[in-house]
């Protein structure tokens, strides 16, 4: 432009103004064109057809072992009974000791459970709570325990070193064997059906006297012996008996006065009649195929 005459210039400068012009609207246009292309390939590849159908979201269901704890709930609730529960850590005192069963003693072996230190063990029955209960309460007491207990088990179709147990208890003035026995009757018969077929075989426990155990014939034979009962027709679901006067005496409890009876369920072992189920493992091995059916 400084070489330009005072005449070419006013030309000259509203030309370069018409171009500059030009090519600003030009650049607006193809910015505008690119947007709006830009914007229809995400709408085309965002469309959502309304007509699908939608995705029906999965729903979970409680474990087989959580329904039929309810269930036993609801019933022993029904009998008068209240649920008591307590911890998984005990002192050697709770889980041994105050339910008769010494320092040392043989009747340990049978119980060999987790130590965290001397005198603190990972509980290998839920019948601490009965201790728990008779120290803090005074009769007449019905109770029912249920929660998780360990034991160094071997794992295999019927065993776990965890597992759930449901313990009960009984205290009173005149409760006997029989008050034991139709109780017993009563629960199983009301979860597995008026027609179970269910034996009492003497035993011995060191926390009750005279003592019991308990079977049902075989749910997966029927009775005629399989792998599951080891061929022997009857599967044990839980241990019972008179409680010892002196675990009595051990919860300040005149044993004179008073008595009582007390149980201990496998809630494994018990849903597994209950379902037709011949393997303890796939309560805990989360296979969906298998918790679907529930």
């Amino acid at each position: 432009m400084g070489r330009l005459s005072p005449e070419e210039r006013p030309v000259i400068g509203a030309m370069a103004n018409e171009i500059r012009q030009f090519l600003s609207n030009e650049i607006d246009a193809k910015k505008t064109e690119m947007a709006r292309i830009i914007q229809d390939a995400k709408l085309k590849s965002e469309v959502v057809d309304i007509t699908m159908p939608g995705k029906k979201p999965e729903i979970g269901t409680l474990h087989p072992l959580t329904k039929v704890l309810n269930e036993f709930k609801d019933i022993v609730i029904g009998m008068g009974f209240q649920i008591a529960e307590g911890p998984e850590v005990e002192y050697d005192y709770y889980n041994f000791e105050a339910l008769n069963i010494p320092k040392n003693h043989p009747a340990r072996d049978t119980q060999d459970t987790f130590y965290i230190e001397d005198n603190i063990v990972l509980r290998s029955q839920t019948s601490p709570m009965q201790i728990h209960v008779m120290e803090s309460q005074k009769p007449p007491i019905r109770i029912i325990a249920p929660g998780l207990v360990y034991r160094s088990d071997t794992v295999d179709a019927t065993h776990s070193p965890v597992f759930h147990q449901i313990e009960g208890l009984v205290v009173d003035k005149g409760i006997t064997m029989a008050d034991l026995k139709g109780t017993l009757e009563t629960l199983i018969k009301s979860i597995y059906g008026e027609s179970t077929k269910v034996r009492f075989r003497p035993h011995h426990f060191q926390f009750t006297e005279p003592s019991a155990e308990v079977d049902v014939a075989c749910f997966s034979c029927g009775g005629k012996g399989c792998s599951v009962c080891k061929g022997e027709g009857w599967i044990e679901i839980l241990g019972c008996g008179m409680v010892h006067p002196k675990v009595l005496a051990n919860c300040g409890i005149d044993p004179e006065v008073y008595s009582g009876f007390a149980f201990g369920f496998g809630l494994e072992r018990l849903v597994m009649g209950r379902y037709d189920i011949n393997d303890l493992r796939l309560f805990f091995e989360n296979d969906v195929r298998f918790l679907k059916q529930f």
